[in-house]
């Protein structure tokens, strides 16, 4: 019995027959719906970081930078991932995350204008190269190699924001919701690359955004303060 392409012969026949579904049985059936699950979450992973910047009109603490990286390692990944014969449930998310660092990174340019000379190089170097990247018209030992630098990516774009937390002693427009969604994500994604046996450096990138998204939640934690009520009342006028 298949169900948007998901095998549930093998768990239900145990089922029917009063047994509980062998080990063989069970897990890879689990990895696959977790992996469907990420990519239903993932369609409003960013949203909070989106509405909290559109609420307050501000990116105060955020640091435009690692919000970049992070859109170039996503670019990569999702090209990767499309050219590498993986199922979708490994790695669809990518494609919503994508899309959703676009919008962010739009607003956070919106928000800090005037936007720099360097910024829009940046921009415009992006659109001119992410095309071809996602089109898979490249060098395959190239795409090795820039496969293997978005691990580099996905980490070094997280650093300037957790030294920007450290330094400032707060993490201001950050959102919890979407660090905590991130962290949740890179968690399961843990488990399915181990179940499907992607390729290790797959999992090595699941294994750093764990790791990273945990010290920016720490921070979260430790930094945020919850608004008194005078600042919401002056905010309401």
């Amino acid at each position: 019995m298949k169900v948007l392409g998901i095998d549930f012969s093998c768990a239900l026949g145990a089922l029917s027959n009063g047994q509980f579904p062998e080990k063989d049985c069970l897990l890879p059936l689990i990895s696959t719906l977790l992996g469907y699950a990420i990519v239903a979450a993932s369609t409003t992973v960013k949203l909070p970081q989106i509405l909290k910047i559109l609420e307050n009109g501000s990116i105060r603490g955020l640091s435009i930078l690692s919000f970049e990286l992070e859109l170039v390692g996503y670019t990569i990944a999702l090209a990767y991932c499309l050219h590498g014969g993986l199922p979708f449930s490994a790695y669809g998310e990518l494609a919503f995350l994508l899309i959703q660092a676009l919008i962010l990174v739009a607003i956070m340019y919106y928000y800090s204008q005037p936007v720099s000379t360097k910024r829009w190089m940046t921009a415009l170097m992006y659109c001119g190269l992410a095309p071809t990247i996602l089109a898979g018209r490249i060098d395959p030992v190239l795409f090795e190699a820039l496969y293997a630098s978005q691990h580099a990516i996905f980490l070094f774009a997280k650093i300037p924001q957790i030294w920007q937390n450290f330094s400032n002693k707060s993490t201001g427009e950050l959102s919890f919701l979407t660090n905590f969604m991130n962290f949740g994500g890179s968690m399961v994604r843990v488990f399915t690359s181990i179940q499907e046996q992607a390729p290790k450096s797959v999992l090595l990138g699941s294994v750093l955004g764990v790791a990273t998204n945990s010290i920016l939640l720490s921070q979260i934690l430790i930094y945020q303060k919850p608004k008194s009520r005078a600042e919401k009342e002056k905010k309401k006028e």
